[in-house]
């Protein structure tokens, strides 16, 4: 409705037809009333410009702003490369040195890690210890004897899972992404967005790579995950990230009369790295379906099958508690209960190996539950299949 149609065909000349007139069009000038009130609110302040995005991200201050965080990610390197030694045979981890890089420096790796997950990692009987126990001996999926071991060039625990990889790949979430969650609860400055993108693994070239003899600067940690998804034909995860990242500098740049743009750039960000994530454990079940449907796997084979269901694991189970995110806790559960990894309960993770026919579907099962909970197309779910840094090669 407009004002025109409204007054077309009237004249008002003396008080009485002005009267005559408000009697008859009394609700339609209300209904203008409410739509011009309803304008002003759907576009924002009329005054207020509309803010200005630039094509690259400003990296001027980066390495100045994100001390704290490199420093993070630095501990979280040593303690992995800790953890990797255990792959050799005979080289056994002291629990004790893990516990010790989890807990140094100020901030430590500990202090930014749930306190869910923080506390499966270090203590008596938890995953430091078993990580350390298996170290130094031989594993044979199926017949579980002492304290696992190596087998195929990865270690693992009696029961056939990954401690590494709970270690690695659950950190992601239950530290490296729940650090940035904590960024976002204090006053947020400029610096704010250089401190959340080192954090996840990213830097203002976004290569879009972790190929680091193509880059000076290539990503890692889940913005690594992120490249791995993305065909790079300016529609994926990883090119979703960058825009908004860039979006969120330059909202945190223009003040505070831009708060809106700068919570909805944060809030597409952490939905955005949550479905990197669900995307990643999806390319490592097609990795082990693929892997274990095949006739006589060699043990190599099955070795690099349940590293990568470990990586499954430790991708899913690291986000629990974490606040901020889609997926729900129970949800999480059921999904390590269909990886033979429950929350409560002991992990029968060598089954996948040992009773292939039975145990894959699971994983079906994982990808169709994922699939629904962040609404992945049939195409998407095919796509995540590959390494698109490798199929590139970019």
């Amino acid at each position: 409705m407009h004002i025109h149609r409204v007054l077309a065909g009237y004249t008002v000349k003396t008080f009485s037809e002005l009267r005559q007139f408000m009697k008859y069009h009394f609700f339609s000038l209300l209904t203008l009333l409410a739509l011009g009130l309803t304008t002003c609110k759907d576009g924002g302040d009329p005054t207020r410009p509309d803010l200005v995005i630039p094509a690259t991200y400003n990296a001027t201050t980066f390495s100045a702003n994100n001390m704290v965080q490199s420093g993070v990610i630095s501990r979280f390197s040593t303690l992995v490369s800790e953890a990797k030694k255990g792959r050799i045979n005979g080289t056994v981890v002291n629990p004790a040195t893990l516990t010790q890089l989890f807990d140094a420096d100020n901030p430590s790796l500990k202090s930014q890690t749930t306190a869910y997950y923080a506390a499966l990692l270090e203590g008596s009987g938890k995953w430091f210890e078993a990580l350390s126990q298996a170290s130094g001996n031989t594993y044979t999926p199926g017949t579980p004897v002492g304290q696992g071991g190596t087998f195929g060039g990865y270690l693992f625990d009696e029961n056939g899972l990954e401690m590494e990889q709970l270690v690695d790949k659950g950190l992601f979430g239950a530290a490296l992404y729940n650090h940035a969650l904590q960024l976002t609860n204090s006053t947020m400055t400029v610096a704010t967005a250089d401190q959340m993108l080192t954090i996840v693994g990213g830097n203002p070239t976004f290569p879009n790579s972790d190929d680091a003899t193509k880059h000076a600067q290539p990503d890692k940690y889940l913005l690594n995950y992120a490249a791995r998804r993305d065909k790079n034909d300016g529609t994926g995860l990883y090119t979703q990230i960058k825009n908004n990242f860039i979006k969120l500098q330059a909202a945190l740049a223009a003040g505070a009369d831009y708060n809106p743009e700068r919570d909805a750039a944060i809030a597409d960000i952490q939905l955005l790295l949550e479905k990197v994530n669900a995307a990643t454990t999806i390319n490592y079940c097609h990795s082990v379906i693929s892997t274990l449907s095949t006739t006589n796997p060699t043990d190599e084979q099955k070795a690099a099958a349940l590293h990568a269901y470990g990586e499954c694991v430790g991708f899913i189970h690291g986000w629990r508690t974490v606040a901020a995110k889609k997926i729900s806790d129970s949800e999480i559960d059921e999904i390590l209960i269909l990886l033979n990894a429950p929350v409560n309960g002991t992990p029968q993770s060598y089954l996948f190996v040992t009773d292939a026919l039975n145990q894959l579907p699971k994983l079906q099962q994982v990808i169709a539950k994922l699939k629904t909970l962040y609404g992945f197309s049939d195409q998407e779910i095919e796509d995540f299949k590959k390494n698109w840094v490798k199929e590139q090669n970019r």
